[in-house]
């Protein structure tokens, strides 16, 4: 293995610019100020890092355990005649970073049965994978082997087991296979067989650029210009103030994986309309389907913002990536700050704290989770909104793992200045070269997103001292914001900025940024509002029992599956004087708290709030019932009552978007 990783070395041209110590983008492509760090550079450390022990104890380390019939060696990716299409891809896809990152043999060797038979399956043309089409049966898709589309997410897992090891056999399979597209892409396009790879082509197209910008090989810019002409037209869809005002006029994860395409494609046409059009985009989404936890309502289309519409686990943790990836590019801040909001809130309340299920669609107001038909557009037998590890659609159950160590790996980035940027907020420990080629190491601590504190702790590896610049992101909903070094103030910075801190650091050297949070209320679908701290958003605090369930029905959903109701009352609405005047009408309360936080039992921060029950707001089919409009809304109301909210993060069920009443009590 070695004397074949330093000969296909050997072979690979230096990168853009040989003092570079990260690889940037080469010519013609665009540059970009950040580049990735090697899988494994980033730990975790505290609650992020018992998140992903959990995923290792739970569905992401056993998932071949917990559904052999899918994932065990039956399937098509280890060369058996179960399912070859995107469930073992996806799989990995999560599973790899997590391994690498939590340094886990007996996850690593799991991942590498996948890697070594994806490697030996290349022919001589450059096609790889499962190559017979059997009959679909028993829920598993036989078919369409030759399709591009699972094969672009084995790409990814690929560039993400070099990036973890370096094994040098990746490169030379990669550059393969791109010369076999480059023939058969005009021949075959990419909606030959599905229109999935059609809507996900940025997803290739970003692997290619990627090897490009190792190799230099000049025919992988011919083959991205024919990536990006067979790609669903993203930039025009995202721009044209239309197709996201228009019911069910796109797939929610199709969307989620789209948003990034135009700035994928925007490293080879160096036109910034194509940054413009996602900046659109997001504009547009919020405003006609948007959720305060920077989702949207789309169950599996796209439907309305309604709190009670769905949004499926796969659009979370694709429209994360696709941040990330965003975020690389560009440098953008505000970006970051959608990253964070979904990641703190939309992505550890839809699986179990066990991570031992998950639920397909979650809810923004969801007062039970139960198995019954809900006005979702895609339903499927009603088991979507239960979690299970097969609930739903399979999809999300191989799709999830991605989420949490991507978003780990995507916490810092090295500069272009041969620095280090921190453009989102965890608690971990970074290990990475900057100027001069010397190392360093700095723990990131501090109570964020639950406090204002951060705190970045800097050592020098094998020196006394480093001179490098470090960049701090300052989010956009921050006002007042302090970067101290050492305990002396250094500067303030304004809300979107990013601060650089250029200079010499010696061992133990401590930078603290506060960032103070406020709490603040946004207005959503029927002028209903919101309440907002910083990143998190928070809900409606309810009793939750969990009761877990045999299925007796069709065994594709799995053999069991979880319910959750409450006897607490939810149909509340809030007092417009509180909402005009939050900073005092709201009250935090901060829980002394150890660990997990992601659940009501160690939710580390509460606000207590006042609020009238609705008399004809009720429960209709499982769900709470229309959301009565603000504005102009009277009805009988109960008493003042005091409520409490929690992160949304930590819930099951919960109303987040309430009514507003301006009627005097």
């Amino acid at each position: 293995m070695r004397r074949l990783l330093i000969m296909a070395l050997l072979t690979i041209p230096l990168a853009a610019s040989a003092g570079d110590l990260y690889t940037p983008n080469r010519e013609p492509l665009v540059h970009k100020p950040y580049m990735e760090l090697p899988i494994g550079a980033v730990k975790p450390q505290g609650w992020l890092l018992d998140q992903m022990q959990r995923m290792a104890a739970g569905m992401t380390g056993h998932l071949d355990e917990m559904v052999p019939g899918i994932m065990g060696d039956r399937n098509g990716w280890l060369g058996g005649d179960g399912d070859k299409w995107e469930r073992g891809p996806y799989w990995i896809d999560g599973l790899i970073p997590l391994a690498y990152i939590l340094d886990d043999d007996a996850l690593k060797a799991k991942a590498q049965r996948w890697v070594e038979w994806t490697l030996a399956s290349q022919q001589e043309d450059g096609f790889f994978g499962p190559s017979e089409d059997l009959p679909n049966v028993d829920g598993l898709q036989r078919d369409r082997t030759h399709d591009w589309w699972p094969r672009i997410v084995v790409l990814k897992f690929l560039k993400q087991y070099y990036d973890a090891t370096g094994d040098g056999r990746v490169i030379p399979f990669m550059t393969k296979y791109f010369r076999y597209q480059l023939e058969q892409l005009p021949k075959q396009p990419l909606g030959t067989w599905s229109y999935w790879a059609v809507e996900r082509g940025a997803d290739n197209l970003l692997v290619v650029y990627w090897l490009y910008n190792i190799t230099g090989e000049k025919f992988l810019l011919k083959l991205g210009d024919i990536l990006r002409e067979q790609t669903a037209p993203w930039k025009d869809r995202l721009s044209d103030h239309s197709t996201l005002f228009t019911l069910y006029s796109l797939h929610c994860v199709n969307l989620a994986q789209g948003f990034k395409a135009p700035v994928i494609q925007y490293q080879g046409t160096r036109d910034k309309a194509y940054v413009e059009a996602c900046a659109t985009g997001y504009e547009d989404l919020m405003k006609q389907l948007g959720w305060p936890t920077g989702m949207y309502g789309a169950d599996e289309l796209l439907h309305s913002g309604n709190p009670t519409q769905g949004t499926e686990f796969c659009s979370v943790v694709e429209l994360m990536f696709s941040l990330e990836k965003m975020i690389e590019i560009t440098g953008r801040t505000d970006w970051a700050d959608w990253l964070e909001k979904i990641a703190f809130n939309a992505l550890p309340t839809q699986a179990t704290d066990a991570f031992d299920g998950r639920q397909y669609y979650q809810q923004l107001n969801q007062i039970e989770v139960s198995r019954r038909l809900r006005n979702f557009m895609t339903s499927y037998n009603g088991t979507e909104g239960t979690f299970g590890p097969l609930t739903g659609f399979p999809c999300c159950t191989a799709n999830m793992h991605q989420g949490w160590p991507k978003f780990t790996r995507n916490l810092w980035f090295a500069s272009d200045d041969q620095g280090l940027a921190a453009m989102v907020y965890a608690p971990c420990e970074v290990t990475a070269k900057v100027s001069g080629g010397k190392t360093v190491r700095i723990t990131e601590g501090g109570g964020y997103p639950f406090s204002e504190g951060v705190t970045f702790t800097v050592n020098p590896v094998k020196a006394k001292s480093v001179a490098f610049p470090l960049h701090l992101r300052i989010p956009g909903w921050c006002n007042g914001a302090v970067v101290k070094i050492n305990g002396e103030k250094y500067r303030t910075a304004k809300a979107g900025a990013t601060v650089t801190v250029d200079r010499t650091w010696k061992a133990g050297d401590k930078v603290e940024l506060c960032l103070p949070l406020e709490v603040k209320v946004t207005r959503w679908y029927e002028e209903s509002a919101a309440v907002e701290r910083g990143p998190l958003v928070f809900a409606l605090k309810m009793n939750e029992k969990w009761e877990r369930k045999a299925n007796d029905g069709n065994p594709r959903y799995g053999t069991y599956y979880y319910e959750v109701r409450t006897d607490s009352p939810w149909n509340y609405c809030m007092l417009d004087a509180d909402i005009k005047n939050p900073g005092e009408a709201f009250k935090v309360v901060r829980r002394e708290t150890e660990g997990y936080p992601w659940n009501l039992e160690n939710a580390p921060l509460e606000i207590h709030a006042r609020a009238c029950r609705i008399a004809g707001w009720e429960q209709y089919g499982g769900n709470a019932g229309p959301l009565p409009y603000s504005t102009q809304y009277q009805a009988e109301l109960g008493e003042i009552e005091d409520i409490v909210l929690v992160p949304y993060g930590c819930t099951t069920l919960r109303i987040t978007e309430f009514p507003v009443t301006s009627q005097k009590k």
